[in-house]
């Protein structure tokens, strides 16, 4: 539980990151390319101030992604990024007017449902830790058993 904090910052990153892709192309408006422009318009699109800025926070949501990979299970962190679903829907819906129609609603709660459940299997594999440390039973022991 105490790189919770480090996933939310992932999750909010991930979602900011879809925030500043969604403006730049916003500002770009539909993209079409022809066999001419197809360089110019990636160049076009890639320096975009606001799709660069997502770019780039991205690359810090991934970065912050893998701090918490090599702290916690992966079965444990990867469902959080579903919040992302989440902020994302949020924010769209106050920032650019998207629809928040019912189905979308039930499907938010939903995921907050599911990752709730998935939290609370790290408040008990936590609990039991010091346990199976003591009995020399943990994961790492496990694993090399295993391979033995």
């Amino acid at each position: 539980m105490k790189y919770i904090p480090f996933i939310l910052f992932t999750v909010l990153t991930n979602a900011a990151a879809q925030l500043m892709l969604k403006q730049g192309m916003l500002s770009l408006g539909p993209l079409t390319f022809t066999a001419e422009t197809a360089v110019a318009r990636i160049f076009q699109v890639l320096f975009n101030p606001w799709v660069f800025a997502g770019l780039v926070t991205f690359a810090i949501s991934m970065i912050s992604h893998l701090f918490v990979l090599s702290k916690v299970e992966l079965s444990f962190a990867y469902p959080f990024l579903s919040l992302a679903y989440v902020a994302v829907a949020v924010f769209a819906y106050f920032v650019f007017r998207e629809d928040l129609n019912a189905w979308r609603i039930a499907g938010i709660a939903l995921i907050c449902v599911g990752t709730f459940f998935i939290a609370q299997s790290g408040r008990s594999s936590e609990s039991h830790a010091p346990e199976a440390a003591a009995k020399g039973t943990s994961t790492e022991t496990k694993d090399i058993r295993s391979a033995a």
